[in-house]
C-alpha cells in the first residue's frame, strides 16, 4: 500500500462520518509493513483491553517499536492534558524506548520518552482528509528509522533501576486490566488461576490490582537480578 492509498482509504472510511480510532488500524499496519517488509505490525483488540499501545513492531518475533493511535484529529496527541492522554502516554512514555503516537495522519516520535521529530502526511481541512505529498519522501525515512532503532546500551545502574520501574508498572496496568476482563467475562484464564492460587495460600483478600503489582515486581526485578 502506497501512502497515497492510504490516505484515500482513510479519506473514504472518514466521510462516512461514523469513523472512530479502531476504523483506521488495518490501513495503518498495510502501510507500515510495505515501508518496512521486514517487519510485523500486530494489532490485537486484546491488547488494547488490558491498556497496552495499539500496535507492537517486531522483526524476527522481537519487539522494536509501539504505536499508540487515537482518532483522527486527536486534541492532546501530545499528552499534556490530566483530562486527555497524559496519563496513559506518560505511563508509556517511561516504560517503551521507541515509541510513536498518532492519529493516523500526524505521527510523534519518542526515543526513551522524549519527543524527537513529528511529521503529518494529511490535514483535515473542510471534512475530508487532504494530503501533504511534501512530506512523504520525509514520512518513509521516518517510519524506516522507527523501525529500524537499535536500543542504546545501559551503562547505569540507576537508569536501568528507573527502566525497569517504568516496565514494571506498565505490566502491571496490563495484567490488573487482563484480570477484570477475565472476570467481567467470567473466563478463567491461567493468569486468573494463578492469582486464586495466591489467594489460597499465600494472601486471601489481595485484589486484581494487588497481584497484578506483586507480578510485575516479581518478573521485573527478577530480570533486574539476572
Amino acid at each position: 500500500m502506497t501512502i497515497e492509498q492510504y490516505i484515500d482509504n482513510i479519506n473514504a472510511k472518514y466521510k462516512l462520518g461514523n469513523a472512530t480510532e479502531h476504523t483506521f488500524r488495518g490501513l495503518l499496519e498495510q502501510l507500515l509493513e510495505t515501508i518496512a517488509p521486514e517487519i510485523r505490525a500486530t494489532n490485537e483488540p486484546k491488547r488494547q483491553q488490558c491498556g497496552a499501545p495499539d500496535y507492537i513492531l517486531t522483526k524476527k518475533e522481537i519487539p522494536i517499536g509501539f504505536i499508540e493511535a487515537k482518532d483522527i484529529g486527536d486534541k492532546d496527541l501530545l499528552g499534556v492534558k490530566k483530562t486527555g492522554n497524559k496519563e496513559q502516554f506518560d505511563r508509556y512514555k517511561n516504560a517503551l524506548n521507541n515509541l510513536i503516537f498518532t492519529d493516523y495522519i500526524d505521527f510523534h516520535l519518542y526515543i526513551d520518552g522524549i519527543l524527537v521529530t513529528k511529521i503529518a502526511i494529511a490535514e483535515v481541512k473542510n471534512g475530508t482528509i487532504a494530503a501533504l505529498p511534501n512530506n512523504f519522501a520525509s514520512f518513509t525515512n521516518f517510519i524506516k528509522d522507527f523501525c529500524s532503532t537499535v536500543s542504546q546500551t545501559i551503562k547505569s545502574p540507576q537508569k536501568l533501576a528507573q527502566m525497569m520501574a517504568g516496565k514494571a508498572r506498565l505490566l502491571s496496568d496490563v495484567i490488573e486490566l487482563s484480570l477484570i476482563s477475565d472476570e467481567d467475562n467470567r473466563q478463567d484464564s491461567t493468569l486468573k488461576e494463578q492469582m486464586n492460587a495466591f489467594k489460597e495460600i499465600l494472601i486471601h483478600d489481595i485484589t486484581p490490582k494487588g497481584f497484578a503489582d506483586v507480578y510485575a515486581q516479581t518478573i521485573a526485578y527478577g530480570m533486574f537480578a539476572a
